[in-house]
Formats: structure tokens, C-alpha cells, sequence
């Protein structure tokens, strides 16, 4: 007979997958939004950095929330196999509260181009960031709802339509994208707002899409999500923001410092905002594989956290953080051996135009792989505690990680000490390490913390 780690090794590996394939999907089509934005010149691509950071911060925020279905529902799957009910309360919940979310978070984005000029950034660059997220903050709801969707198929073990719907989006992205940018197939050329419009689409899109296969398919219709949706249910509704709400500034803390060290590139030039889009978006490319690891362990630690099982915890976390910290070296390994082939696929660094923000943007690739341990190690201990229901001590970790040793770090050696751009990833990279380190030791901790006191020493 195979052993249990074996077991939960074939598991964990069938459910990361098709997860991590999602989310490079997902950055496939913010990838695609930067390669078009790059053919309207550098100017485009710094602008377009600044609306698509602050949009981000609102995005993530709103995707921490909605995380809370995975492992509520994985907890109530592990203590019984076949619930229908409660597996439903929690879909229906978790969409009221990104409801709740995004209204207001419309109102501020509304406002982009003056929350930028507040923030020290070049006028006629807040201005076209301003026309860009007119068209790109109605992507917000359907696109939260396309994860509370996919964190419902996740936990029941069946990820892979979400990853068949993203990747049919990243066409569809594309198309719109050239169509409204640039003005063809009949629409005139809409430029930045273009890019914002399509973008909403592509979001819809995501939601529609994934809705429609739920509704149809047999194994997900028994949960008939769609019914009853209307009622009251206020016990759910709180555990949904209990759990979710420290999720979400968890998050919140590390996309923010990520949008702070973009407008702080801006505060130093063109050419350092630009590269510094380049280089963040092939790191984000990168890191979409530990974030998958991540959610499936959430997934595989919830069902058994449900099970009361704390030896098959361990297994599930133990695994996850294993296979996340092995990619993570091989991936920094490819980042220091072919970063101009890298940036090439944004910018064209033959170009005259281009050759300082290719310049930078290699310098920050190579810091960026000095911190992919940590930040594989920081993504994957995150998913594992959030599989135990403990949101709010990362919450905190998060804080002084990101906030205080991060962009403190950076700071200090980009302006006083004067390595700008390489500073504040500098920065990033020790705030990334200080999270790592706090969130293994509470992993490794768990037991004497308190945090598995309802579960069974097998």
C-alpha cells in the first residue's frame, strides 16, 4: 500500500495544477494588457502601472475576502463528505460580501487620477492613469465573483474549469483589447480607456463563464447556488468576514507595499516606473505557481482541519512548503541566467528609446531572485495556516513585515543611501523574508499555540 505521504503528495499535486495553470492564465492577461499598452510607447506602459497598482490594492483586497469560502468550505467538506447546504450558505454569503466591498471601493476609484496627483505622481500621468481605470474599475465585482466561483470548485476538489475559462479569456482579452485600443472591428481606437473596457469584459466574461459550467454541470448542480439566494443568513455572513476580512489585509499589506514601491519608482523617474512594471510583472508571472501551491494546500490542510486529523495537517503543509520552496530555487535560477530574454517579450531592448528601462529593469530582476524562497515560503505558510482557520497573527506579521522592515528598509537605501530602484527592492525582499520567518515558526508551532486544540494527536 502507497503511504500516507504518497497519498497526500498525489493529492496536493492534482489539485496544484490545474491551480497554478490558473493563476499563470490570470497573469497571462495581465500580461497581454502590458505587451498592448507597450505598443503605445513607454508613457503608456508608466501610466497604465499606476492605475493598474491602485485598481490592484482594491482587487486583491476584495480576493482575500472571498479566499474565506475555500477553507469553509474544505473545513465543512472534511467534517461531512456530502454537504450540500452549508456549501451553499457559504457561496451565497461570500458573494454578498464582495457586494458589500466593492461599492464603495467604486466610489474611490472613480477618483483615481486625483488620488494619484495626491500622491506626488506626474499630472499628465495621473491623467491618463485616471482615463484608464474609468473603463477598468467595473472589472472588480464580476471578477471577485469569478473567484468565490473558483474557490467553490477548488474546495471541492475540481479546479480545472476554472483554469479551461481563464485561458479561454486570454484571447478573448486580446481581442478586445486590439479592437479597443486600437480602434478595429468597427470601434474607434479608445486608447488607455480602451484597455480599461476590455479588461471589465474580460472579468465578465470570467464570471459568466464559470457560472454557466456550474449551473451545467452535474456534479456541481446538486448545489443548485442559485437558490435561495436572497435569504438572510447572518450567522455565515460573519464567519465569512471573520475569516476573510484578516485575509484581506493580509493581502492588502503585501499588494499595497508592491503599489507603494510603484509610485515610489515614480518619484524617481520615467525609466525607474517603467522597468519596474517590467520587471514585476515577470515576478508576478513567476510567483503564480507557490500562490497555486498555496491554495491548494489551504484546500488539502481545510479538509482535513474538518476531519480533525492533525497528522494528515501536517502531512498537507509539511508537502506544500516542500514542493513550493523547490520550485522557488530552480525559478530564481532562471531569472538570474535570462533576464534580457525576459524583458524582451515587454520592451524592446535594441531600442535607443528603451535601453535605460531595460538597463533597470535587469538590475531588478536580479534582486527579485534573491527573494523567490521567501516568497514562495511566505505564499505557501500563508495557504497552510489559512487551511487551520488562523488569519489574524499572519494579519499582523503582514504589517510589520511589509510596512515597517520592507518599505522602511527601502526607503532608506533608495533615497538616503541613494541605490533608488535597487533600494526598494531591496526592501521588498527583506520585508518578504521577515514574513517568511515569522509565518514558518507559527507553522512549526501550531500545536503549542493552541491552533489544532479541537483536533486529534493520530
Amino acid at each position: 500500500m502507497a503511504s500516507p505521504w504518497r497519498i497526500e503528495a498525489g493529492a496536493l499535486t492534482a489539485l496544484a495544477l490545474p491551480m497554478i495553470a490558473g493563476n499563470i492564465a490570470w497573469a497571462g492577461i495581465a500580461a497581454t494588457d502590458l505587451l498592448l499598452l507597450g505598443r503605445l510607447g513607454a508613457g503608456a506602459v508608466a501610466s497604465g502601472a499606476l492605475a493598474i497598482n491602485l485598481f490592484n490594492a482594491f482587487l486583491i483586497f476584495g480576493m482575500g475576502l472571498v479566499t474565506a469560502a475555500a477553507p469553509l468550505i474544505a473545513s465543512e467538506r472534511g467534517r461531512r463528505r456530502h454537504s450540500v447546504r452549508d456549501v451553499r450558505r457559504t457561496v451565497h454569503q461570500t458573494l454578498r460580501a464582495a457586494a458589500l466591498f466593492v461599492l464603495p471601493a467604486w466610489a474611490l476609484l472613480w477618483e483615481c487620477e486625483a488620488l494619484l496627483r495626491a500622491m506626488g505622481q506626474e499630472p499628465d500621468l495621473a491623467h491618463q492613469a485616471g482615463l484608464l481605470m474609468r473603463g477598468l474599475q467595473w472589472a472588480l465585482l464580476p471578477f471577485l465573483g469569478f473567484t468565490t466561483l473558483r474557490n467553490f470548485i477548488s474546495a471541492l476538489e475540481r479546479p480545472v474549469w476554472g483554469l479551461v475559462i481563464m485561458v479561454c479569456a486570454i484571447p478573448f482579452n486580446v481581442l478586445a483589447g486590439w479592437a479597443l485600443i486600437f480602434g478595429h472591428l468597427g470601434f474607434p481606437a479608445l486608447g488607455l480607456f480602451g484597455a480599461g473596457i476590455a479588461s471589465s469584459l474580460s472579468s465578465s466574461f470570467l464570471f459568466l463563464g464559470l457560472l454557466a459550467v456550474i449551473l451545467i454541470d452535474r456534479r456541481f448542480r446538486r448545489y443548485r447556488l442559485l437558490g435561495r439566494f436572497w435569504t438572510r443568513d447572518r450567522e455565515r455572513h460573519r464567519a465569512v468576514w471573520a475569516l476573510g476580512l484578516p485575509i484581506a489585509i493580509t493581502l492588502g499589506f503585501e499588494t499595497t507595499v508592491f503599489n507603494a514601491s510603484a509610485f515610489l519608482m515614480g518619484l524617481i523617474d520615467r525609466d525607474s516606473l517603467a522597468a519596474h512594471a517590467v520587471a514585476i510583472q515577470i515576478a508576478a508571472l513567476v510567483f503564480m505557481v507557490p500562490m497555486g501551491i498555496g491554495q491548494a494546500a489551504t484546500v488539502r490542510v481545510g479538509l482535513a482541519y474538518g476531519r480533525r486529523d492533525r497528522a494528515a495537517i501536517g502531512r498537507a503543509g509539511w508537502l506544500a512548503l516542500a514542493i513550493g520552496t523547490g520550485f522557488a530555487l530552480m525559478a530564481a535560477m532562471l531569472l538570474l541566467a535570462m533576464p534580457r530574454t525576459l524583458i524582451s517579450a515587454f520592451l524592446d531592448p535594441g531600442d535607443p528609446a528603451n535601453g535605460r528601462t531595460a538597463s533597470l529593469a535587469i538590475g531588478f530582476l536580479g534582486v527579485a531572485a534573491l527573494f523567490q524562497l521567501v516568497d514562495a515560503a511566505q505564499a505557501v505558510c500563508a495557504g497552510v495556516l489559512r487551511g487551520i482557520q488562523d488569519t489574524r497573527m499572519p494579519m499582523i506579521f503582514a504589517l510589520v513585515g511589509y510596512w515597517i522592515i520592507g518599505i522602511g528598509v527601502g526607503v532608506i537605501l533608495a533615497f538616503p543611501f541613494g541605490l533608488k530602484g535597487v533600494g526598494i527592492w531591496l526592501g521588498l525582499a527583506s520585508g518578504l523574508g521577515a514574513v517568511a520567518l515569522l509565518l514558518l515558526v507559527r507553522w512549526a508551532m501550531r500545536a503549542r499555540l493552541g491552533l489544532l486544540s479541537h483536533t486529534q494527536n493520530l
